[in-house]
């Protein structure tokens, strides 16, 4: 059953349909696309979304595969309301929103993932470690980096793991938006994209 605020089987909800908290990350829509588009999820897909911040990825990977199983980690629990909140919102049902500091909490959740997305943090090349011992065989991890130093870690712990198919993409987008009575094209925070598969 399609949402009724996105009645589209294509991903790529615009921003402001998501209700947001100040403060609390927000996955662009064109980063999103690119997220979801290296997960390569399967209809029956195990997804763990580690960092999930405002639940973007967890809602358009529902609606995309609505019979994969969702689990959105978030530590603070204003924020796992928050996912929770976003998923009625736009008629998700198949995302369990686990409250958990990672990598610690990982342990706990109740399926082995064959898709997982890191989605930033300082310490997210030690969750990328974690992740990779309940990570399923053939199974694929994409990570967000946004700074050279992340880019860095993250690209030599693929490496140490011995992960197959590595890529790594950076994104580079602009927006066109309204400033006073000028049309003008702001830019988007460019990310790094990082995915490799587990042997």
């Amino acid at each position: 059953m399609l949402s009724s605020i996105w009645p589209y089987k294509s991903p790529g909800i615009p921003d402001d349909l998501f209700e947001r908290l100040p403060g609390i990350p927000l996955t662009k829509r064109e980063v999103r696309l690119l997220l979801i588009s290296y997960l390569r999820l399967e209809p029956d897909s195990v997804f763990w979304d580690v960092g999930a911040g405002t639940g973007t990825i967890p809602v358009e990977s529902g609606l995309l595969c609505p019979n994969a199983k969702i689990f959105a980690v978030e530590r603070d629990e204003e924020v796992v309301d928050l996912i929770r909140h976003n998923c009625t919102r736009f008629g998700v049902k198949n995302v369990q929103v686990i409250q958990g500091i990672a990598p610690d909490c990982l342990a706990q959740l109740p399926e082995y993932p064959n898709r997982v997305c890191l989605e930033g943090g300082r310490d997210v090349h030690k969750n990328l470690e974690q992740v990779w011992d309940y990570l399923q065989p053939k199974g694929r991890v994409v990570a967000i980096a946004n700074n050279l130093e992340s880019l860095y870690r993250l690209s030599e712990t693929f490496a140490n793991l011995h992960a197959r198919n590595i890529e790594v993409v950076q994104s580079s987008v602009n927006r066109l938006e309204n400033r006073g009575p000028m049309q003008v094209f702001a830019a988007v925070d460019p990310i790094f994209v990082l995915s490799g598969e587990k042997l």
